[in-house]
């Protein structure tokens, strides 16, 4: 009868370590194979615990780095050194192990039923179910190298692993970590990948790798790291593999990045808006510093003005005092007929919907477009309040950062 299989079709050369199906047997007494449930208790009541293997250490938890090649959990910290090299020690040496772990090349591992059902509640099960013969019960994990599922029990032993076993066997191990049900070794093995593993070459399988083993942080990462790069890794033989085999994967990643690049317009378009909205408070400004204190060569009649004198501190004052002058001396002065005269009276009235100070205000028809706006349509009057309410807006930002750097 032929044995469940986990497969990832979907890999493309780009991981060429990584590939094949999972294959788990257990061997009976007889010739042939039997299929195994995949069950979730991880009770055992038909365990017998050997006398000799020393009493098993917590739950492995969050990750803690050490100089040395070989890591080990923040958790075992509480637990003494010499319980780990133990628990290490055992595992390496086989010693009274019950359990044979047949792999790809058909060599085996020596490991204790107890400790693997305590460690991984699909290992136990599978083992619960297996037929014990001349005292020892077998499976068999097909599909990954032989010093990959050493790694990996070894790992449910003391939770130790060497970096370069890490590197070389990560996919493997964030896949037995995901169906042997061992949360502590898949965060170890997805912090690795997010710590620069990914490349542009191998982005699309580990994405599909992270949605079948669940792990969404790390697939919210692959897929950040499209968006960013979509140029370069739509060109990968990844992507072209994952076209033909995923098309909807394919359609959800372009959704992503439309999604992006509309997000990323719509914000360049708010930033210049700002922009014109801030031209336009300091225009304002300008306009009544003109109007009130005058400018070098341009101002109020009651004022002495003096070209030499230090240049102006308001931006916008050089080109509005430019404006104010053809206004001044145009023959077309008349809302519509001239280009600039237009944007002076806009302005103007802009102006005088801002002025909370009509009766002292010193720019011109400041008071006259207060009574114009009596008369506008509520269209009209609409369009004004945005405006006005952008510009203040502006000017309120401007205040506060000014404020702030003050303060500093």
């Amino acid at each position: 009868m032929a044995s469940p299989d986990l497969h990832t079709p979907w890999l493309s050369s780009a991981i060429e370590s990584f590939g094949g199906s999972f294959n788990i047997h257990t061997e009976d007494e007889g010739t042939a194979h039997s299929v195994v449930e995949f069950l979730e208790d991880p009770n055992s009541s038909d365990c017998n615990v050997p006398p000799n293997i020393p009493k098993p250490p917590p739950v492995p938890g969050k990750i803690h780095s050490k100089a040395a090649s070989s890591r080990q959990l923040a958790n075992y910290d509480c637990v003494p050194k010499e319980t780990i090299d133990t628990w290490d020690k055992l595992f390496k040496e086989g010693y009274g192990a019950d359990v044979h772990i047949i792999t790809e090349d058909g060599s085996f591992i020596p490991a204790h039923y107890p400790l693997l059902s305590v460690a991984s509640p699909v290992l136990g099960n599978l083992l619960q179910q297996s037929k014990v013969r001349n005292g020892i019960r077998c499976i068999k994990i097909a599909g990954v190298p032989h010093d990959a599922v050493y790694v990996f029990i070894r790992f449910l032993y003391s939770a130790c692993y060497d970096e370069g076993d890490i590197k070389k066997f990560v996919l493997h191990l964030l896949v037995l970590s995901h169906f042997y049900s061992v949360p502590s070794l898949k965060r170890v093995c997805i912090n690795h990948l997010e710590q620069g593993w990914l490349t542009s070459e191998n982005v699309i399988d580990v994405l599909q790798l992270a949605r079948d083993c669940d792990a969404p942080r790390l697939a919210l990462f692959c897929i950040r790291m499209v968006v960013r790069n979509f140029k370069s890794i739509s060109s990968t033989e990844g992507w072209k593999v994952m076209r033909r085999a995923n098309p909807a994967l394919e359609q959800e990643l372009l959704e992503f990045v439309v999604e992006a690049d509309t997000r990323k317009e719509d914000r360049q378009k708010k930033i210049e808006e700002k922009k014109v909205y801030l031209q336009l408070h300091e225009a304002m400004e300008a306009l009544v510093h003109i109007c009130r204190d005058g400018c070098r060569t341009i101002g109020p009649r009651d004022k002495v003005l003096k070209a030499s004198q230090v240049a102006c501190s308001f931006p916008a004052c050089k080109g509005l005092e430019s404006l104010v002058r053809h206004f001044s001396s145009c023959k077309t002065r008349v809302p519509g007929g001239c280009v600039h005269c237009k944007r002076m009276w806009q302005l103007l009235e802009l102006h005088s919907r801002i002025c909370e100070e009509p009766d002292y205000c010193k720019v011109p028809l400041c008071r006259h477009f207060k009574v114009k706006m009596l008369q506008q349509t509520k269209k009209d009057e609409l369009k004004w309040k945005v405006l006005v309410s952008k510009v203040r807006a502006a000017k309120n930002v401007v205040s506060l950062f000014s404020s702030r750097r003050l303060a500093f």
